[in-house]
């Protein structure tokens, strides 16, 4: 279960994402390419990163690849809540609010974690 500040932010964090498919076209390519091949089918993989529609398209990508995808916010102060939002609306496990004190972003992390991934990126 995600753990983000307001879901009905999700639609402003959709749009963001969706620039990305307009403005990025290696990693559109990218993640045709693992909706065809599933290199990551059956496979768990948590991400910390700047929760921002670039990043948040990168945990997109590896989705289509079969991966169940847990995301975090490396920095609690570069996580954006409508994107982390809208990653959430679009099935990752995500785990992000933005200004969170310390003990709550290791929270976060640590809930990240729980999925005992195969992989941490």
């Amino acid at each position: 279960m995600s753990h983000v500040r307001d879901r009905s932010l999700a639609e402003s964090g959709r749009m963001k994402i969706r620039w990305v498919q307009d403005f990025m076209p290696a990693l559109v390519a990218i993640r045709a390419r693992f909706e065809r091949e599933k290199p990551f089918a059956g496979k768990k993989i948590t991400i910390s990163i700047h929760m921002e529609a670039k990043t948040a398209f990168l945990a997109l990508c590896l989705a289509a690849g079969g991966a169940e995808v847990h995301a975090t916010g490396c920095n609690p102060l570069s996580t954006q809540d409508d994107v982390a939002a809208g990653i959430a609306s679009l099935g990752v496990h995500t785990y992000g609010i933005h200004g969170v004190s310390e003990s709550e972003y290791e929270d976060l992390l640590v809930s990240t974690l729980s999925c005992h991934p195969h992989l941490i990126v």
